[in-house]
């Protein structure tokens, strides 16, 4: 899952816990707000009632307190304007058939649901009447008893909520659309990043990142360009090292060839000579004990290993692009396959694009190459039909493809992890300079190829 898509995932959960929380902290507060609403309506007209029962027990001096009571003419408008929505005011002593005194409780609110109105109650308990002394100095003047409508008290505690939810809702969405927006714009590098990164693993190292704002990202950026950097050099460095290990390498077989040429080919051909010249004598003395016969099985011998010695001879020495130029001696190399033997499979070479001007190290990777796919073509599989396919590529990316496809089957998987010296010599060489190696199952065989680029 995407980092942006993580960490909004989180801030809606966060928001919707907050929006929860939120929810139920205006449910206690808007239920328990009747409790407040029920002491002051109570304190209110409490205060109302002791001034209407000091001002008649003034006017009416000759009036024993107790005649003044109940409290005359408190059920008045005054009265009710002093009593919140849903709660209930009656005096006590009351006189007789005498009904509490409510505020107005029609249309307070919304219905609640009946799960909210069973549900509050129980966690949140019932509203507790509130008594209030009509004077504290003449506990004769009565009391007000404040008493909640419960089902006024739950429809003012729905209402109270989703006023509450609306803007909350409002508030979250806000949060939540503008913090997304936020983390995905602070978050847009490590798309660059990433970018970056995939380059470097193509190979395009000098990666270049832009100057980031955030001190992690910014962080981040250098450490990629730094390791861009030294994968780089290293990169260099394995390249002229392996470079100068082939160098090493064909010297090696160079030096080798004279050797072979000086010492093996040179007793060969006086082992043929000897042979020769026992023939010779043989044949003049006619002697018929089978003499003629082995020196002839030795010479067939010795030419057989004189002509393994000069396609030794011939792997073994310069390649022929030093000499002929990569286009002459890829026919050459096609030519000399198709000579040996005519059951041998077909090749079908396929030059594209202009080779004249290529050669050095590119043309010869190029030949080491191809000389060795064909070998391992010709020599490890049954195929009837091999092609070798060679592409200069210009433009921009001036490159070299060689590629050699075969009908004899294999496992691609099994030869690319391969520790042939056929192989990692190719490997070697193709990495030194530069390009890349590729071994890709094909129609009924194998597919080999690589890319040699020419503009360095």
């Amino acid at each position: 899952m995407r980092l942006v898509l993580q960490l909004v995932a989180r801030l809606l959960l966060i928001v919707a816990l907050c929006l929860g929380a939120a929810t139920v902290w205006a449910t206690f507060d808007a239920y328990r707000s009747v409790d407040r609403a029920t002491a002051a309506s109570a304190q209110r007209v409490a205060q109302a009632l002791q001034a209407l029962y000091w001002h008649e027990l003034l006017l009416r001096s000759s009036r024993a307190r107790e005649h003044l009571l109940p409290v005359p003419e408190w059920r008045t408008l005054d009265t009710m304007k002093l009593i919140s929505p849903g709660v209930c005011v009656e005096f006590q002593p009351a006189a007789a058939f005498e009904k509490p005194l409510c505020g107005q409780s029609e249309g307070l609110g919304k219905t609640p649901p009946r799960w909210f109105a069973s549900i509050v109650p129980t966690f949140l308990g019932s509203h507790a009447e509130v008594v209030r002394p009509v004077s504290p100095r003449a506990a004769a003047a009565g009391t007000v008893v404040a008493t909640p409508d419960a089902a006024a008290a739950i429809s003012l505690a729905w209402d109270y909520i989703l006023n509450v939810i609306d803007v909350a809702l409002l508030m979250a969405a806000a949060i939540a659309l503008l913090a997304s927006l936020a983390i995905a714009h602070t978050l847009a590098p490590a798309r660059t990043i990433v970018t970056a990164l995939q380059r470097m693993a193509r190979g395009h190292y000098r990666t270049r990142l832009p100057r980031f704002r955030s001190m992690e990202l910014a962080m981040i950026g250098g450490a990629v360009g730094e390791l861009g950097t030294r994968l780089e050099e290293a990169t260099e460095q394995r390249a002229a090292l392996t470079r100068r290990l082939i160098e090493i390498r064909d010297d090696e077989r160079r030096a080798l060839a004279r050797e072979l040429h000086d010492e093996f080919g040179q007793n060969l051909a006086a082992i043929l000579a000897f042979a020769n010249t026992i023939e010779t004598a043989s044949a003049k003395e006619k002697s018929d004990n089978g003499i003629v016969q082995d020196v002839r099985m030795i010479s067939q011998a010795t030419h057989h290993l004189m002509a393994s010695l000069r396609d030794a001879l011939k792997r073994l020495r310069n390649p022929l692009p030093e000499e002929l130029g990569l286009e002459a001696s890829l026919v050459n190399l096609v030519d000399s396959w198709r000579s040996q033997s005519a059951a041998r499979p077909t090749i079908q070479l396929d030059l594209r694009g202009d080779l004249t001007d290529i050669s050095g190290a590119a043309a010869t990777t190029a030949y080491r190459v191809a000389q060795e796919c064909l070998t391992n073509a010709l020599r490890h599989s049954s195929a009837r039909e091999i092609s070798l396919r060679v592409e200069r590529r210009a433009g921009e990316d001036d490159a070299l493809l060689i590629r050699v496809e075969d009908d004899g089957g294999g496992d691609a998987e099994r030869v690319a992890q391969s520790a042939g010296f056929g192989l990692t010599g190719i490997r070697e060489r193709v990495a030194a300079a530069g390009g890349s190696l590729s071994i890709l199952p094909a129609r009924g065989g194998l597919s080999v190829a690589a890319t040699i680029p020419l503009a360095a």
